[in-house]
């Protein structure tokens, strides 16, 4: 470069020269921003959160898809085989199969939500209260373990054996077994975050518990119990099949995914369109949710996906 391209006021040392500048290889790179950026640095939420938003779409606005009333018995129409009729084919008692896999997906959604939605609150406050109280940890602990040695189905299928079939208190049986994963989730989250340098300090300066707990804390919880919370969803959907499977869930004049695969178990040879259909629907909806969930932990945590 000659000494008339420098900006006014510079001079060059005898001896020294300026090098001349070089084309950029590489074109500047410009930074993703918004929905859409987040979205593709993270596809695995793109997808997991479309597949669930139709599903969610499909269950609210069932009646809208050309469905009948998923309850109506028609035997002449008995074990029809798909058609342009009957989309789904028709059960042993002429049921629409397509319009009870529809309204079925209500059933499976709302366990699933309600079950991650309660577990996670009742599951956060166990965990707080053990991380802070050795005494309290001691006992609820304990208890949590003797709970958590039982699996879960065995755990869910013993008190629905206590109660009557229904939504609420299979909702509520799902909800008591998964409770101490959460609460061993946020205590081990809690005891580490008291071993911090910003927890020590509000300590030492005279910060009540509860202050602590709700403004140090807290808010650093949110993000694994909010990953938890997709995979308990999965599974809590994923139980309430097997228990309506086995007879131990919804009643059978609630239309469920386990009642249908129940119910087309027995023709299971000759017409297992009545199994396939909700099974699909089923896989598919634990499928986005897991997704979901993994994406989620991903853009939680991106260090712990570059190593997976």
């Amino acid at each position: 470069m000659s000494a008339s391209n420098l900006p006014s006021g510079i001079q060059i040392p005898p001896g020294l020269a300026v090098a001349t500048p070089q084309p950029d290889i590489l074109s500047n790179v410009k930074p993703r921003r918004g929905v859409i950026g987040f979205l593709r640095r993270y596809p695995t939420i793109a997808i997991g959160g479309t597949l669930l938003l139709i599903m969610l779409i499909i269950a609210v606005f069932a009646p809208l898809f050309w469905t009948v009333d998923p309850t109506a018995l028609a035997p002449a129409r008995r074990t029809r085989e798909p058609s342009a009729m009957y989309w789904f084919g028709t059960d042993m008692l002429g049921r629409d199969v397509y319009s009870r896999v529809l309204y079925g997906a209500r059933v499976s959604l709302l366990v699933g939500f309600s079950v991650a939605f309660f577990s996670s609150i009742v599951g956060l406050a166990i965990g707080l209260l053990s991380g802070f109280n050795r005494l309290a940890d001691s006992i609820i602990m304990r208890i949590m373990d003797g709970m958590m040695s039982i699996p879960s189905i065995l755990l869910a299928i013993a008190l629905m054996a206590l109660t009557r079939g229904s939504v609420q208190n299979v909702i509520l049986a799902i909800t008591i077994a998964e409770i101490p994963r959460v609460s061993r989730l946020v205590r081990g989250v809690v005891l580490s975050l008291r071993e911090q340098p910003y927890v020590e300090a509000a300590v030492a300066s005279g910060t009540p518990t509860i202050s602590i707990i709700f403004k140090h804390i807290l808010p650093n919880t949110l993000a694994p119990i909010t990953v938890q919370a997709t995979f308990i969803c999965a599974a809590a959907m994923i139980t309430e099949a097997i228990l309506s499977f086995i007879g131990a869930g919804t009643p059978p004049i609630i239309p469920s995914w386990g009642n249908i695969m129940a119910e087309g178990r027995a023709l299971w040879q000759v017409k297992p369109y009545i199994v396939f259909f909700p099974a699909i629907f089923l896989s598919i909806t634990v499928l986005a949710v897991n997704l979901l969930g993994d994406g989620l932990r991903d853009a939680i945590d991106p260090r712990l996906a570059k190593k997976l």
